[in-house]
Parts: structure tokens; sequence; C-alpha cells
């Protein structure tokens, strides 16, 4: 021990000036070297699910570098290693053999001939950047040994590849694949990793035109040096010096614009670099698939002035995109607002929304799928609504209006549901455009009134196949983390499962199992006649529960389709709101959804949820719970909520005569002689327009004349405008005089004779067809009618103040 003490005590300035050298050494090198050692920008990249590459934005220094990556392909490692230093993993950052060399032969050549840089020296003078001399070859030195005791192999390899150049403004090994070769650095062939290999060293070589033969050079001989040292044998070495060189750099795949820009705007933190590599949910191939599909179909819409289309494919049970196609244009790039991302863009959704009222009803106990809807000419408070075809049913099933979308039951449906109600159920559903009160909508809600995006849309349907699928699983309970908005970037999960994880399964829902079974069904028979032509056309091939839609205006053009597996929406239209004649769902949408699912695999359709559902008696006609007196019945799956729903309104007893053609009562006919019938009798507008399209149905008989009608609240007449209340404003004719409004009523027995009268003075009379053109002057009136059997009926009006033009 005292020997020691003594050795100090008498070499204590040189074991300070050893210890303290490295320490110092350490701090010098770490005040130089930068800290990250890279801190440069980096692209903005977006891959698909398996890593294949979507799109990229340039960095902010306007060099292709792409985002660091820590796998380096075993081929380029190997061929750099081979070129630029084969001790690499055998050094501590200087290869003090290639330094002799490189003096030796320098100093032969009185010029610079050969270098003697390690990858280390390398990064460290990528890392600087500073000029290229003794001086700075000396620190780059000093720095490289710093690396190597701060980091591993494998990561200064990686920053190399990361950070080397290969031409023009193409930086790191993973751009330069891209930008040269168009592929993954894991799938570069010997050839082509060679030629990356000898880039970084002169990196001009790369220039269209120019250096062709001196870069061929290079690759094959390091192609013979490496089949020298037994990395590649003869023949491969011989087929990769017959490759190819690459010329320009390639542009880089552009597959999903729209949604790299999402990513830009809502994922990217340009402070945090090294997360700058997104991995979607998108299927690349998918992918492009649907975009060679909307390119087709966009050579057919281009004739009528339309321009663009979007497609949102999703993946049911994750809630995952698929495919992501925001925007197509057939113009050049910058032409019809085609950088637009539509799919994010809240438009009109049509009648889009029908489906999920029908469903919200279901819930709610208000309808049956079979129940009867009025389908008559309506006015509400001035709305007055059209279907599509200006045509009347008088009445359908609930199920059938949907299938055939027919606009004035889903206004019928909509007031018996109550906007307000409907306005809250769409919020819940996810609907997030609803931003104004339901009162600004109005009964249009249903009609497209509203805005909504193509991506809530196909969030809010996919919820619903996901619950419906996960009911039976769940043992007929229902997990509110199965409903949430799509997904689009790998590895993320809704907000609902990041609020609650665990949350225990709920016996209910507000949208319940067998309610949404019960809409997809109706989905399913979607129909709309004079439309068979192009449905013929339509490539139908699976079992799919679709909708379409089209605005006011011919604006948008939507459809979107369901099955237990995916869900496809899909808009046609013009980014700038121009309507176009003929832009409907059924003939632009329709046809891109069903050759989209003719790509995807046929899965089972979805399971009954019996739990939820409950066999009952249904009258035949009025689609309602039937009543003892409903003559015909059957026997139909309903959501148990269908239980709250009314039993049939239409059916009632009626008293006939001996020969069963009039009506009668027991004041003008003796029980003993009355025949008691059960009869399905619809209001008289409803039976005016339904019994031209049913054939079957027999009207009401009349009343025996020596029968006077006792129950007031049996009318035979109904007037079908105007309604009660309604004020009706009628403009002056182009010659000046007053315009006219035709009034029009309906009766249960066609040929009888009506007596029209306003404020008490007689007009005149009408039979069979009960309409009649009146100018009442402006303020307000009375109409009153009345039949040949003494029916009276009246309605209050007013007709507005006319104005000069």
């Amino acid at each position: 021990m005292k020997k020691i003490t003594a050795f100090i005590a008498k070499h204590k300035r040189g074991i300070i000036i050893v210890v303290a050298l490295p320490l110092v050494f350490f701090l010098l090198m770490r005040v130089i070297l930068p800290n990250p050692i890279f801190d440069t920008p980096v692209c903005l990249v977006a891959e698909d699910k398996d890593g294949a590459l979507l799109g990229a934005y340039i960095a902010s220094d306007g060099q292709w570098r792409f985002p660091c990556n820590p796998q380096i392909p075993d081929k380029y490692l190997q061929a750099s290693l081979c070129f630029e230093d084969k001790r690499f993993f055998s050094h501590f950052g200087i290869d003090f053999l290639a330094t002799g060399r490189a003096i030796v032969q320098n100093t032969r050549a009185l010029k610079k001939v050969s270098g003697g840089s390690t990858i280390t020296m390398q990064v460290a003078r990528l890392a600087r950047n500073k000029p290229r001399n003794l001086f700075q070859k000396i620190i780059e030195m000093g720095l490289a040994v710093y690396i190597e005791l701060t980091h591993s192999k494998d990561e200064i390899f990686a920053l190399y590849a990361w950070q080397a150049p290969f031409g023009a403004n193409v930086v790191g090994l993973d751009a330069a694949a891209w930008r040269y070769f168009g592929r993954k650095p894991e799938q570069l062939s010997w050839g082509e990793a060679a030629c990356l290999a000898v880039l970084p060293n002169s990196p001009s070589l790369i220039h269209p035109g120019k250096n062709r033969q001196l870069l061929k050079s290079k690759r094959d001989f390091l192609l013979t040096k490496m089949r020298d040292k037994g990395i590649i044998d003869s023949i491969t070495c011989t087929i990769s010096q017959l490759e190819p060189l690459p010329d320009r750099p390639l542009p880089l795949p552009q597959q999903a614009t729209q949604l790299l820009n999402r990513i830009y705007a809502n994922d990217y933190n340009p402070k945090a670099p090294e997360t700058a590599k997104y991995t979607t949910t998108i299927d690349a191939a998918l992918q492009q698939q649907v975009i060679n599909i909307l390119q087709r179909h966009s050579a057919i819409w281009s004739a009528n002035g339309i321009h663009n289309g979007a497609v949102l494919v999703l993946d049911v049970e994750t809630g995952n995109t698929i495919a992501y196609v925001g925007n197509i244009s057939t113009g050049e790039k910058g032409t019809h607002n085609n950088e637009v991302d539509v799919i994010m863009a809240p438009r009109s959704p049509g009648s889009t929304l029908k489906p999920l009222l029908f469903s919200a009803m279901l819930s709610d106990g208000l309808i049956l799928p079979t129940s009867l809807i009025p389908d008559i000419p309506t006015q509400i408070a001035g709305y007055a609504p059209k279907n599509f075809n200006l045509d009347y049913d008088g009445a359908v099933p609930a199920r059938i209006a949907l299938s055939r979308s027919l606009n004035v039951p889903a206004i019928r449906m909509l007031r018996m549901y109550g906007v307000e109600r409907f306005h809250l159920t769409l919020k819940r559903m996810g609907m997030s455009t609803l931003n104004k009160p339901a009162s600004h909508y109005g009964l249009s809600l249903i009609l497209g009134g509203s805005e909504t995006s193509l991506w809530e849309l196909c969030g809010i349907y996919s919820s619903m196949a996901r619950i419906l699928n996960h009911y039976g699983a769940h043992s007929g309970r229902y997990d509110k983390n199965d409903w949430h908005m799509p997904l689009y970037l790998k590895n993320t999960v809704s907000q609902n499962q990041k609020d609650d994880i665990k949350t225990p399964l709920d016996e209910s829902f507000f949208i319940n199992a067998g309610s949404i079974w019960s809409t997809f069904e109706a989905m399913d028979e979607l129909m709309r006649p004079g439309e068979e032509a192009i449905w013929r056309d339509l490539n139908i091939t699976k079992k799919v529960a679709w909708k379409t839609g089209t605005s006011f205006g011919f604006r948008d053009a939507w459809a979107i389709g369901c099955t237990p597996k995916y869900i496809v929406g899909v808009w046609v239209g013009n980014a700038d709101g121009e309507g176009r004649p003929g832009l409907t769902g059924i003939s632009a949408a329709a046809p891109v959804m069903f050759d989209i699912f003719s790509l995807l695999p046929t899965f089972k359709w979805f399971d009954m949820p019996y739990d939820d559902l409950i066999k009952v008696p249904v009258c035949s006609q009025s689609g309602h719970r039937a009543l003892p007196i409903c003559e015909n019945q059957d026997s139909l799956w309903i959501p148990r909520s269908g239980l709250k729903s009314m039993p049939c309104p239409y059916y009632q007893i009626i008293h006939l005569d001996a020969t069963e053609k009039w009506r009668v009562h027991s004041d003008c006919e003796s029980p003993s002689n009355m025949i008691s019938k059960s009869w399905f009798v619809l209001p008289p507008a409803m039976e005016w327009y339904y019994k031209t399209k049913n054939q079957n149905y027999k009207v009401l008989p009349d009343f025996r004349r020596d029968c006077a009608q006792i129950n007031t609240s049996d009318l035979a007449m109904e007037i079908i405008y105007p309604k009660e209340a309604t004020k009706i404003y009628v403009p002056l004719e182009i010659d000046g005089l007053p315009g006219k409004t035709i009034f029009e009523v309906a009766h249960r027995n066609s040929s009888a004779t009506i007596y029209w009268h306003i404020d008490g003075q007689y007009l005149g009379s009408t039979k069979n067809f009960h309409q009649m053109a009146l100018y009442p002057s402006a303020g307000k009136h009375v109409l009153s009618l009345v039949d040949e059997y003494g029916g009276r009926i009246e309605q209050n009006f007013e007709i507005l103040n006319r104005k000069q033009p």
C-alpha cells in the first residue's frame, strides 16, 4: 500500500493527465458533435398496413429525406461495406490500414486518389458539414471514436444510410430506393444495391444523360469485388451487371394524396421528426384498384361536366380504413378542385339518412318494418315534399318506402318521430356537422337538408354493422365501444376505447340489434320503379345492404353499401357544388360501389339477432300488429321493441244490409238483418291514391240512402289541398292577371258529386275528379264542401297579398 501511495505521489501529474485527457476528449467531442447528431428536416411519409409507400411530402429544406430507418437491408449493407469500409465491424471509428494506404497512394499521385474515411467518419462529416481539409479530417477521426463509444455499429450504419447523399436532392437510402428504383430498400436487387452503394462516394454521377458509363463502371467493379469475396456468386454478378442504370428520379407514389394531407394537418408534429413516418390501415393493392375503378367511371362522368369522386372502404370489425380515395379528377392537377378531400367535406346527404330514421323508429317501437306509411300530397307549414317520380301510392309499407326511397313517407315518418329527437339521435350517432338547432333544418333534415361527410356517414353504418355482428358474441348485450368513427392509422384505438377500455356490456342500446337487422334487410331490397334499365347494368354479385342519395339540384350523388365485413361509401359530383342534370346516386355512385364490392371477398350475411326479435302476427294489409278482426295475418319476425307499436288502425267492423252493398245502422235496419264484416279502411286521401295502385282494395260501401251517416269521424271526404291554416301566395301571371290555385279533394266514391263553397258562396260542383281552380281575394277564407250524401267538411286558409311586378 505504501508503494502504491508513493507511486501516486511521484507520478501525480502524469496520472492526472492520463485520467483527464480522455475526459477532456470526451467532453470536447460532445461539444463539437451536434446533439442530436442529425437535426435535419425529414419528409412526411405515409405507408400502407404492410409498409408499402402511399405518398410523401418533401422535407422543408427541399430534400427528399425520409425518416431514419433502423432496419438496413442486408444487400445494401454488404455492398456498402465492401465498397466503403470492409473493416467496419472491427475498427473503433478509424481504419489505420485504410488511412495509411490512402496517404501512400495520394503522396505518389500528388493528388487525392483514395480516401481513408470510415463510415463512422463519414457520419461525423455529414453531421457537421464542414470544408474537407486535413484539420477537419483530424476532427472527424476524433468524433468517429466518440461516436463509436456512444453508439452501436447498427445505429452508426443506420445514421449513415439515413444521411448519405444520393444525387440531386435525394438523401438517404429509403428515399433513394423509391426515387431511383420505385421500391422499398428491402426489395432492391444486388445490382440496384451496388449502384446505390457507390453513389454517396460520387453523388453527381446520377444525372440524366451524363456520367452513365462511369457510374456503370463503378457499379460493375463493386459487383466483381463482391463476387471475388464470395458475397455473391458469378451468375448473380453477371446478371446484376446487365441490369439497367437508373436515369432521372422517379415520381413517388401518390395513391392517397388527401389522406397524406389529413395526416399532415391532424397528426404530424414537426418538432418530432422521428414520428414523421406513419403506418396507415390502407391496403395499397385495394387502394390502387379503387383508383382504377374511379378513373374508369370518371371518363363517363366528365362528358356530363362531372369532375370529382371519392370512395371510402372500411373494415367493419376494426373500423379500419382500407381504401381512402379523397378525390379523383379528370383534369390536370389543381383543376376542378381535385385537391379537396371530399371524404371529409360536409355535403348534403340526400336520402342516405333515411335508413337511420327507419332504424331509430323501429328501436323506439313507433313502427314495424311493414307498417303502412301515408304517401299522399303533403303540405306542412308551407313545405310540400315530392317523391322523386312525382307520383303517390297512397300508403306503402315502411320497408318498401325505404327501399324505394320515397320522400313523402320519409317526411311523414320524421314528423311522427320528431325533428328535434332525430337531430339528437344523429348527433349521438356521430354526426358532428349538425351545428345548427333542429328548427333550422326542419323536416327537410331527412331529405338532405343538412350536411354530413362521407367519413361520418360510413362510420355510422360501420358501427351499426359492428353492433349487429357482436350481438351474438356478447350474449345479447351491447358494447358501447363498438360505436365509433373510422380509424386510418395502424395500432390506434377509437376515442371510446381510450375513454373507457373496460366498459361493461349493456343490456340495451339506443339502436337495438333487431332494428339494425331489419334495416339492413330492407336496404337489401333497394329498388326504385323506372330504373330497371340502370339495375341491369349494375355489377351486383353479392348480397349488400345499400342506399343511394341525390341532393337537391343534382349536386351530390351518394351510394353506401354494407356487408358484415365491409362498408363501401361513394360520392360523385363537383367539389365546387355545381349541379349537373342526371347526376343521381343510382346512376353515378352505385355502379362504382358495386364494382368495388366485386373486388372484396364474399362473407355470409348477418346472423339474425334472435334474442332481440320476436315472431308476432301482423296484419297482411296494414303491416301493423294484427287485431282479431284482421282478416289476413302473417307471422313475421319483428324487433322486440315493436311490441310497443300500435295495433292495426285500419281494420274496423262495419254493418251491411242483406245485399252487402250498403252500410246500415240500427236507426234504419233491424240488427237481426245486419251482416257484420271486418273491413280494411284507409282515410279518403290515402285511399284515393292507394286504390289506383292496388286493384284488390275494396272501397268502403256507402250508407244506404235511408240511413243517415251518424259517425261524423267516418267522413267519406278529405281535403288534399289546402290543409288547415295554410297560407297561400299566388303570384300574378305574365299578363298581370291574378293566378289560380288548384284546390283538391278526395272522396271514397269517385262518382259522387261534391258541392264547393267559399265563405258561404256557392262556386260549383265536381264529379269523378274533384279539383277546382280558384282565385279568392287576399285574406282569410273558409272552404266548405258538401257531398250528395250530406257529408260536410270545412277548411280555413289564407291568401297572401299579391304585389304588382
